[in-house]
């Protein structure tokens, strides 16, 4: 018997995965599902889940990768998410993935989950890391105290998932009647009579779980409540054990369940063998230290930017010079000319811009920074810059998008959703749209660099950072909230597993082509459209009081027109406009400064401002677009002035 529902005749199952940040779940996740997925947001929030089919004897099996959390509280959208996925959507089986090597930690959260009355199965997973500590684990006595299944699992290297899997699927074929965790005596006492209060109500969850959220004041399950009594009843249940315990009620909750996650650590875990160096915390005495941590952090970031425009150079001229060979034979077509112009410049162009974006920039960027994630650092950059990070009123957390958007601003902004807050998802993506992306910094390095020399590429930089950092504090003054702490969990070092890392930025790829490509065709053939009907005159007298502003001729002023586009579409029309590549013959040096800073900071190219849209809808993305449009031209005027008087 399949516990399950049926769509055109055939079984279908869900497997929700379930667990704290940096437990392995993704990996999980990517080994089940094999790489079919489908990613979406959950219904009025911006929280991403994924989605993945496989088929199993004619079962049609959904697995289902929920945010890492770890609480089921109201303080973030992750956790508002899972908990009502797992209310409303009532997975077949919750596969709840613990650190084995934190099981004390990790069992706070999963004893949330028995609490909901969800059929859970529990996969102890990193099972290496306890084993390397010395310590293991009485499996049969673990799966005693909490009444589900246990399987030791090191996901990386796909042991253990096999039995995991069948052993969820067989679960879901059983009968199955919750077994909840039992707290002290004075607790159960009054969650029995909040559950006898309740059992008329008909309620979407367990009444012994809606009862425990109403002691903890949880004003989802409050507004369930239409009969006072039984909130008055709550109020004084919970001032009783306030009175006996001298702890809020809340507080009082997470005392109990911490104490049970101890006493079943305390009486599963065992001590195997003498504990080997650890090697995790000697190397932490460093790179979490004030001064070796940053002048580390700061060598990876410069030899990453090394290794991506070393090779990303390389690579965009290879693809440059491929695409260039094909352009000849492709004009001798016998179409029309403006039809050949149309096809190349506007729709075949736009599609080599994508690829000569993607693979010489992003793709090992992208493939750096999951290294970097796979070995457990990118946590500990979080951390060492968490302290910085609050000046600008966010957290360490925000650290890791900003650092993504050098690569490109549209999956940085997608990478804001490791943060809890709106607030600071704004904040971030805002930010992050004016740290220089690979495509901005082809013009500095292109434009600046080359007829000025790297010494002032490297001060447009500077003042972008400053500028950014400014930014970042009126943000902080101006937008309504107060930043909230660092709560992470802190991975242990790990040797990186080509798979994971593939597969990772596999990921964040697919996402930027499918979402981003079609943009960045269409807006392509958009204003290729627009030259071949012979528009840009008026585009021109139209840029006249910025170019005014900016100290720039019209005509080189028109092309930050197409930098809205691609950032590095400016330097190329400055080129198809003035029939040259000698920019120092048609611009001054202090022109070229200017046209380079502005060109840093002006507004975003269209496939950001796209993302700014979804994530926060139109009003905020047209906001931040005006926002960054104005200060540029403000800038961009002041630093046109300061120029003139040197």
């Amino acid at each position: 018997m399949l516990n399950s529902k049926t769509s055109s005749g055939n079984t279908s199952i869900t497997i929700a995965l379930a667990g704290n940040a940096n437990v392995g779940k993704s990996v999980i996740f990517n080994q089940l599902t094999g790489g079919n997925q489908i990613i979406g947001n959950w219904p009025g929030k911006t929280v991403e889940i994924q989605e993945g089919y496989i088929e199993k004897n004619g079962t049609k099996i959904r697995v289902v990768d929920l945010p890492g959390i770890y609480s089921l509280s109201t303080y973030s959208e992750e956790e508002i998410v899972t908990r009502e996925f797992i209310i409303n959507e009532k997975p077949d089986v919750v596969i709840v993935v613990v650190d084995a090597s934190a099981l004390y930690r990790n069992l706070f959260f999963l004893l949330q989950i028995l609490e909901i009355g969800a059929r859970t199965v529990v996969a102890l997973n990193q099972y290496d890391m306890l084993e390397r500590d010395g310590f293991e684990i009485d499996v049969d006595k673990l799966e005693e105290y909490l009444g589900v299944p246990v399987i030791k699992t090191i996901a990386t290297k796909n042991i253990g998932l096999k039995e995991l899997f069948e052993r969820a699927l067989n679960e879901v074929k059983k009968p199955y009647t919750p077994k909840f965790p039992k707290y002290g005596k004075e607790v159960e006492e009054r969650i029995k009579m909040l559950e006898n209060a309740l059992k008329n109500y008909n309620l979407p969850a367990p009444t012994r779980f809606i009862a425990i959220k109403l002691l903890e004041h949880d004003t989802e399950f409050e507004k369930l409540i239409k009969d006072k009594s039984i909130l008055e009843l709550r109020d004084k249940l919970a001032s009783e054990l306030e009175e006996i315990h001298g702890e809020p009620i809340k507080t009082i909750i997470i005392q109990e369940r911490y104490a049970l996650a101890s006493r079943i650590t305390s009486d599963v875990l065992k001590k195997k063998k003498k504990k080997v160096i650890d090697f995790s915390s000697r190397i932490d005495d460093i790179l979490l230290n004030p001064v070796t941590g940053f002048l580390f952090l700061m060598l990876i970031l410069l030899f990453m930017f090394f290794v991506v425009f070393k090779f990303g150079s390389f690579l965009s001229d290879y693809i440059g010079s491929l695409f260039d060979l094909l352009k000849k034979p492709f004009m001798n077509l016998s179409l029309p000319e403006k039809l050949k112009l149309f096809l190349w410049d506007g729709i075949i162009d736009g599609i080599v811009a994508a690829f000569g974006i993607v693979l010489p920039y992003i793709a090992p960027f992208y493939l750096l920074l999951s290294l970097l994630e796979d070995s457990g650092y990118l946590a500990r950059i979080a951390f060492l810059t968490d302290a910085f990070m609050h000046k600008l009123g966010i957290h360490g957390k925000a650290f890791i998008p900003l650092i993504e958007s050098f690569g490109c601003n549209v999956p940085a902004i997608m990478g804001t959703r490791v943060l809890e807050r709106r607030r600071d998802r704004i904040i971030v993506s805002i930010l992050a749209t004016l740290v220089p992306c690979s495509a901005r910094s082809v013009v500095v390095f292109g434009l600046v660099a080359a007829f000025l020399g790297p010494i002032y590429a490297v001060l447009i930089y500077a003042l972008d950072f400053v500028f950014i950092f400014v930014v970042g504090l009126l943000l902080n003054r101006y937008i309504k909230g107060t930043p909230t702490g660092l709560i992470m969990e802190m991975p242990r070092y790990r040797k990186p597993v080509l798979y994971v890392i593939l597969k990772q930025t596999w990921i964040r790829l697919k996402e930027f082509f499918t979402f981003a490509t079609p943009i960045i065709v269409i807006s392509n053939a958009i204003m290729e459209i627009l030259i071949l009907l012979n528009l840009l005159p008026y585009l021109e007298m139209l840029v006249k009081p910025f170019a005014y502003i900016l100290g720039l001729p019209p005509l080189a002023t028109l092309t930050l027109v197409f930098g809205a586009l691609r950032k590095e579409l400016t330097l190329i029309m400055l080129a198809t406009f003035y029939k040259t590549t000698n920019f120092a013959s048609i611009l001054t040096p202090k022109q070229i400064f200017v046209y380079g800073f502005v060109t840093m900071i002006y507004i975003p190219c269209v496939a950001t401002i796209a993302m700014l849209k979804r994530e926060f809808g139109a009003k905020t993305a047209t906001l931040i677009t005006l926002f960054e449009f104005v200060l540029s031209m403000l800038l961009g005027g002041l630093l046109n002035i300061a120029l003139r008087l040197i």
